[in-house]
């Protein structure tokens, strides 16, 4: 172990998304996150590359005859050669077309959580809801990502992404309600009651789908649609500007599609709990960031009947770092009922 080598001591809550893993710690009664992007890029091996690469401090790796820079170095050295960033993961699973899926997340995971300081130190890890007939990979996704967390020492707990919002956003209404993380591979949603999932399911439509049709239809690259979709844009209607319209058009196909899958999911759920009461629906994830996103998605719940009384729909207040949160409250409410029950 190197001296430089990151400790972790704590409980420890990880969302490993498609474009974003994210590391969330308590400490001195604050939250604290840690986020790399979850991209990389390839660059032509040479020894003065590798050296200057080195010099400047950027994350790296040398593989066979190749350089693979990765997380948020990644899109800076996209931006200079203006190519893509390639991403580890699909649709919220490892990609099983690019070859240095594991290698990448394994690196980036590593160098955000460090090892494990004393044993049986507990992470609970984000996994996707499944899609409707699509194993999609999830099975070989967790256990890798299981893997993983047990190399670094970690006792690790796959938690679905959208009840982890549930336990990061709903402690008001004891962990009752909907909570919907609209990430960038998928749009992942779990109507709890009490903290235990009764509907979870996940619509593969979310942010990636918006940047490569959007790019599709502009000619601009996928790359540039979501930093102009991050820095500037707002679901404005149409204003004349063709990236504008584009990225308009393919949020609002996304919101349709959650929107209606939702409906159709609960109106056809088989043992629905009574809900004596209406219950919140709260929003997370980038895509569900710009101005404009909640009262779309409002305006396209009313368009017909839905199946549950709501009493609201709002954003999380820190919507890229809710699902990571919300894993770290299960992992300190598990410690604490460990430490309970060891103690009794």
């Amino acid at each position: 172990m190197s001296k430089d080598e990151k400790i972790s001591n704590g409980p420890i809550g990880l969302d490993v998304g498609t474009s974003r893993i994210v590391v969330a710690r308590r400490e001195e009664k604050k939250y604290q996150f840690e986020a790399q992007l979850n991209a990389f890029i390839t660059l032509p091996w040479s020894k003065l590359t590798e050296n200057l690469l080195r010099q400047e401090g950027v994350f790296h790796e040398v593989e066979g005859d190749e350089i693979v820079v990765a997380g948020n170095d990644a899109q800076k050295f996209a931006e200079v050669f203006h190519v893509e960033t390639r991403r580890p993961m699909y649709r919220g699973v490892l990609n099983p077309r690019e070859p240095h899926s594991l290698a990448v997340v394994r690196r980036i995971i590593a160098r955000l959580l460090g090892r494990a300081g004393a044993e049986d130190k507990g992470v609970f890890f984000s996994v996707p809801a499944a899609v409707d007939n699509e194993e999609g990979g999830l099975a070989h996704h967790e256990a890798s990502i299981s893997q993983i967390l047990v190399s670094l020492g970690y006792t690790p707990t796959p938690i679905e992404e959208g009840l982890a919002v549930v336990f990061s956003e709903l402690a008001t209404t004891n962990y009752s309600g909907f909570g919907i993380s609209c990430g960038s591979g998928l749009c992942n949603v779990c109507l709890a009651e009490l903290s235990l999932p009764v509907i979870s399911f996940s619509v593969p439509k979310a942010g990636d789908y918006i940047d490569t049709h959007a790019a599709a239809v502009t000619g601009e690259r996928a790359t540039r649609m979501r930093i102009q979709k991050e820095q500037a844009f707002h679901l404005n209607g149409s204003d004349g500007d063709r990236v504008q319209n584009a990225l308009t058009v393919y949020h609002d196909d996304v919101i349709r599609t959650l929107t209606n899958t939702l409906r159709t999911k609960i109106a056809s759920a088989q043992q629905l709990p009574k809900l004596n009461k209406p219950v919140p629906v709260v929003l997370s994830g980038g895509t569900a960031m710009p101005k404009g996103f909640v009262e779309r998605f409002i305006a396209a719940l009313r368009m017909q009947d839905f199946p549950v009384r709501v009493s609201e729909v709002r954003i999380s207040g820190d919507p890229l770092n809710a699902t990571a949160r919300g894993a770290l409250m299960a992992a300190l409410a598990s410690e604490r009922t460990f430490t309970t029950a060891a103690t009794a």
